[in-house]
């Protein structure tokens, strides 16, 4: 392992810093503390290095920034697409795509977190080809439950509102779940898996 002093005398150590440990403390400190909140400070002191040595592993903070929002945003989008994937009933094409986006929520907590809150800080053209992709997703919501009621499966009259509904709820998941609660992320996925389909009206 490879050290340093700093000029403030204290030891840096080279070794354990990488873009992934950088990301994964801005990932903390994002969530915690919001992007704006969040100086580039207090992720090197996180690290145990002095700021301009972040430059090494990073290009800026905004550059983190987008990097999580647009990476997990692609993620949520490739999430409804493999759980969707030839699935004939529609009813359970609506229960795989909730369950899928609830797990996420309770297994991916902090990039929750930031994309849901900070994405309006993000720089342009990366904000709007986020917002797009979300309203991809959202869109693709309405559509499964839009096909059910035109099959007779759900009975909703407001297929705009209750895909807002649905993902909203997921959303919330990430607000309140506990690795160490009563339950595992799975069944709470599992849960708001059958809560989607109620609020589709699944006749």
């Amino acid at each position: 392992m490879v050290s340093s002093k700093t000029s403030a005398g204290r030891s840096e150590t080279k070794a354990t810093v990488s873009p992934g440990a950088v990301r994964e403390a801005a990932l903390t400190l994002f969530a915690e503390r919001g992007y704006h909140g969040t100086a580039l400070s207090q992720i090197a002191d996180v690290l145990g290095i002095r700021t301009p040595s972040l430059y090494n592993h990073m290009k800026s903070k905004q550059d983190l920034l987008r990097d999580i929002i647009a990476d997990t945003t692609e993620q949520v989008w490739a999430d409804y697409e493999q759980a969707v994937h030839s699935v004939g009933d529609v009813v359970e094409r609506l229960r795989r795509a909730a369950r899928v986006y609830a797990l996420r929520h309770a297994t991916h907590r902090r990039e929750a977190i930031i994309v849901n809150r900070d994405v309006d800080s993000l720089e342009e053209p990366v904000r709007s080809e986020v917002l797009e992709l979300r309203r991809r997703h959202a869109g693709a919501i309405r559509d499964l439950i839009e096909e059910g009621v035109r099959e007779g499966r759900f009975t909703e009259p407001e297929p705009t509102l209750a895909a807002f509904g649905i993902l909203e709820m997921c959303v919330s998941i990430a607000r309140w779940f506990r690795e160490d609660g009563p339950q595992s992320a799975e069944a709470v996925a599992e849960t708001y898996s059958r809560y989607a389909l109620r609020v589709a009206g699944l006749s």
